[in-house]
């Protein structure tokens, strides 16, 4: 599936842009889970900051609608958390299933994370 399928066709330009820019500058957490999810690591195929509708997932495995995002302090702010909320419903109600980790979670126990991803891979 080629990016602008699942992208707002009015908005695609400037998420492609910003996409690439965050492509090309990962924060270190996205930046360890890339080493762990590239090159079909878990025999599925992950696209990092891949436009879906009006947004940027971190992570997507388009085969099987799973969505990873990471998530940094900021998203413990009251009006990020619910931003993050709506987001994950518009992509649940789209067909996409969401999984999200702190920071401190992947950095922590990376290899539960894995273990987690692999656990949602197929459900």
């Amino acid at each position: 599936m080629y990016d602008y399928q699942t992208a707002d066709p009015i908005l695609y330009k400037l998420l492609h842009e910003y996409a690439t820019h965050n492509r090309n500058h990962p924060t270190e957490a996205e930046a360890l889970l890339w080493n762990y999810l590239r090159a079909d690591a878990l025999g599925v195929t992950f696209k990092r900051q891949h436009v879906v509708g009006e947004y940027i997932a971190d992570f997507i495995c388009l085969s099987t609608k799973l969505i990873i995002e990471l998530d940094g302090r900021y998203h413990s702010l009251p009006e990020q958390k619910i931003s993050d909320q709506e987001r994950t419903l518009w992509l649940q109600s789209n067909g996409y299933r969401v999984i999200r980790f702190t920071n401190e979670e992947l950095f922590n126990d990376i290899k539960k994370t894995i273990e987690t991803i692999e656990d949602n891979l197929y459900e």
